[in-house]
């Protein structure tokens, strides 16, 4: 039920769940599609075949309201566990980048080094901004 590792895409969190993030520019990538998808864009994205949800997130922005940013996330973690889940936005850099990031920090590590896991493990050019970056560093681990 949950990805390929070895598929586009796809981070490997330390606890050893699996998403994707990806650029909804690119066409979808071969293999099956998601169950749960949260899409971070700043108008509505067009309908799915699976479910999703959408963060309004203009492009080099931050999410236009964190608190429900942080609920989809954590969903979206959770869900991690034993679904496919994806994480997009236009390119699948910045706000992907920056989502992705989030939902380590949900997994465990530490906010101060997500930007860097994320890059490591993802993309290299991942969370595009400063403000992208303080906002991972800034975002509560579970418990807090």
């Amino acid at each position: 039920m949950t990805w390929d590792p070895e598929a586009p895409g796809v981070l490997r969190l330390p606890s050893g769940r699996l998403v994707r993030g990806r650029g909804l520019r690119a066409p979808l990538p071969p293999g099956p599609p998601p169950a749960y998808g949260v899409y971070l864009l700043g108008q509505q994205p067009p309908p799915v075949d699976w479910e999703s949800a959408w963060l309004r997130w203009p492009d080099f922005r931050l999410p236009a309201d964190a608190r429900r940013a942080r609920a989809v996330l954590l969903d979206a973690w959770r869900r991690s566990a034993g679904e496919r889940v994806e994480l997009a936005c236009g390119g699948g850099r910045g706000r992907t980048g920056t989502a992705l990031a989030c939902v380590a920090v949900l997994d465990g590590v530490p906010p101060a080094e997500a930007v860097a896991y994320v890059r490591r493990h993802y993309d290299p050019r991942a969370v595009e901004t400063p403000w992208q970056k303080r906002y991972v560093r800034r975002f509560e681990p579970p418990g807090k």
